[in-house]
């Protein structure tokens, strides 16, 4: 009975989607404050009957339902309750389902929220979240229904793919999901912006807070797909440009440049068609992402389906929503005229470098992801597009930002010379210089990569330090101590996050420079040489754990005569998939992982053992950690609320 609730609470949620986006529309074209009313509780009840459907479909799995067909193909009675709540939403129709809660989550908070919004805008917004609640909801019901049932019910389930029983993989997909669907409030604010024909000072202060929630959801979500990578499937490796990683990758990049063009917009007035085109964009790239997982044109252990019908659909949402959305920016453009102007040294010149360089880097990963399929279909020819391809197509546009980054926070608006703006980074300069030259002189005879890595992401931490130090204006530096913990919050996001990413660029340097790899076959009981380590592989047993088999091995990890960790690398089979997997022991440490993978027996009775030492590993996450931190601090700013608040005050209902 709870399933068929859950069933029909989705279609109800349906029926209110079709009000939200039409009743408000109509209400702010009409100026009837009545219909513009309708969008605040619709939003509210959509949030609560797609809330229900998630709930029921989530007792289904607790409870082992197995007269719903979802619940046979990814549970089981053995699996342990963790697996059983992410069983939920590591399928197509699971997840489709989270992806519209989301949606109406943020539809909702938008309604409680939005108060100091213009209420035609208000309006407008929420109908166009409306809008893309019906095109899911319709695409939820009409071809991925999570509650059909079955007439026979098996007497147990079909487990879930034992790559996603982890925990890392358990949270990744919900934090991907509120930052892909939280790009649709940029969507929504750009097209009610469009409509109204007006953006201004205040329109980029309300739509940056909603871009940067995604942007923090989105970094947390890559990190943790980053780090289940590296330590679950045993290739050693943080990042592998498959194409499911560069689906979230590359709206991370389009955001991540909507974030700084709407900093233009807030202040200067300046970049509004620009923003506009991002904003659509970041949304654009967030439906290309579902359509890679979801359309099966593409073989990755992310994919969720495999089914061209449900492609189809995806593409004529995404043809829909983009083509309508392009097509209104540009009968609007001529509304989006700049007032703000600025020499070609300048702040606004700094951001725009930033955006051109992180909307070509996305491009280069797009058409990097989409050619083997463009390839295919012209040409008949059967392509792969790998890691040397984007590391060489896509690095040199993060060094130059890295490059730019600290000198282009500190140049002031409008107009700015280059050697003022450099009179307080002259240090952060030579210590990064500093560093990089000792690295460079303390490893003989080793790739450059490790010290200019060093150098640069040195460069963008100072640089980050530096402009917090310049905040604090002048005076002694007792006095300048005390006031730089009463700088906004949004300055300290600012250098945190960008202290953030120059961590990271140091740790992906350096993990790729100084990396040590040992590939051997070795007897029970025998040791080698890994660094300045000893690793003896101690024996080799057979286990069984609560829904699999597992080969585990003790690993000795010793530094001289010392023992530094005994590490226990397996191989696990889940019988009911029949599927093996792959969980590596890792001994983490500040400076270093050791990194263990025990393979398959030999003929000769040893077993295959790839070894790493992997340095600086958690640093690339330790980076991401303080991007979305960074995000955080920010979004917490009061500043976002006071402003917008004042702007509603004094700003009548809107010409059409």
């Amino acid at each position: 009975m709870i399933v068929e609730l859950g069933h029909f609470a989705l279609i109800l949620a349906l029926a209110v989607a079709l009000v939200q986006s039409t009743a408000p529309l109509i209400g702010a074209h009409k100026r009837w404050s009545g219909w513009m009313a309708v969008a605040e509780p619709a939003a509210m009840t959509q949030l609560l009957l797609i809330g229900f459907s998630f709930a029921a479909l989530t007792y289904a799995f607790v409870t082992s339902d197995f007269s719903v067909r979802l619940v046979v193909l990814n549970s089981h009675t053995l699996k342990p309750l963790i697996y059983k709540i992410s069983g939920v939403w590591g399928n197509h129709e699971g997840s489709l389902l989270l992806w519209v809660l989301i949606l109406a989550l943020f539809g909702a908070c938008a309604a409680a929220f939005g108060q100091n919004l213009p209420p035609t805008l208000r309006a407008r917004v929420l109908a166009v979240q409306g809008m893309i609640g019906v095109a899911f909801l319709a695409f939820l019901l009409f071809t991925s229904n999570p509650f059909l049932r079955l007439a026979e019910p098996p007497f147990d389930g079909e487990d879930l793919n034992p790559l996603l029983q982890d925990p890392g993989l358990a949270f990744h997909p919900p934090f991907l999901y509120l930052g892909y669907v939280g790009l649709s409030m940029a969507f929504s604010f750009a097209v009610a912006a469009l409509i109204e024909g007006r953006v201004d000072a205040a329109w980029g202060r309300w739509v940056r807070p909603w871009t940067l929630a995604a942007w923090i959801f989105l970094t947390i979500g890559i990190a943790l797909g980053s780090w289940w990578a590296y330590y679950e499937l045993g290739w050693g490796g943080f990042w592998f440009w498959d194409p499911v990683e560069n689906a979230s990758f590359m709206p991370w990049l389009i955001s991540a440049a909507l974030l700084h063009s709407a900093i233009v917009v807030e202040k200067r007035e300046a970049l509004k068609s620009w923003t506009i085109l991002l904003a659509i964009l970041a949304f654009g790239f967030s439906l290309i992402g579902t359509f890679i997982v979801r359309s099966g044109v593409i073989t990755s252990v992310h994919a969720f389906a495999n089914d061209p019908e449900r492609g189809v659909f995806i593409l004529l949402i995404l043809g829909i929503f983009m083509g309508g959305a392009l097509t209104l920016f540009a009968a609007r453009a001529s509304a989006m005229e700049a007032k703000g102007v600025f020499s070609m040294v300048s702040r606004e010149s700094a951001l725009v470098l930033n955006n051109l360089l992180l909307a070509v880097a996305c491009f280069v990963v797009f058409i990097g992801t989409i050619w083997p399929l463009v390839a295919e279909l012209v040409w008949g020819r059967k392509l792969s597009v790998g890691a040397p391809f984007f590391n060489a197509a896509f690095t040199p546009f993060m060094v130059v930002i890295a490059m730019a980054m600290p000198l282009g926070a500190v140049l002031p608006w409008k107009r700015a010379q280059l050697g003022k703006g450099m009179a307080s980074l002259w240090g952060a300069l030579a210590l990064s210089v500093a560093l990089g030259a000792l690295i460079f002189a303390l490893q003989t005879g080793r790739s450059a990569l490790g010290p200019v890595g060093a150098a640069l992401g040195a460069w963008v931490v100072f640089g980050a330090l530096s402009e917090l130090w310049l905040r604090t204006g002048r005076g002694s530096i007792g006095a300048r101590i005390g006031r730089i913990g009463r700088l906004p919050r949004a300055d300290w996001g600012k250098a945190v996050s960008h202290a953030g990413l120059g961590v990271t660029v140091f740790a992906v340097a350096a993990i790729n420079a100084w990396q040590v790899e040992d590939i051997r076959v070795v007897q029970e009981g025998g040791s080698f040489p890994l660094g300045k380590y000893s690793v003896t592989l101690a024996d080799v047993r057979e286990m069984q754990g609560p829904n699999y088999m597992t080969t585990m091995a003790a690993m000795e990890v010793r530094d001289g005569d010392r023992l530094i960790a005994t590490l226990h690398p397996e191989k696990r089979i889940y019988p009911v998939a029949a599927m093996p997997t792959t969980e590596a022991g890792i001994d983490y440490g500040i400076t270093r992982d050791l990194y263990l993978v025990i393979g398959d027996p030999q003929a000769n009775g040893g077993w295959a053992v790839r070894s790493y030492i992997k340095p600086f590993a958690n640093w690339i996450w330790g980076g991401a950690i303080l991007m979305a931190l960074g995000g955080a601090l920010s979004l917490s700013d009061r500043r976002y609320r006071v402003a917008a608040g004042a702007r509603h005050k004094v700003s009548a209902v809107p010409a059409e």
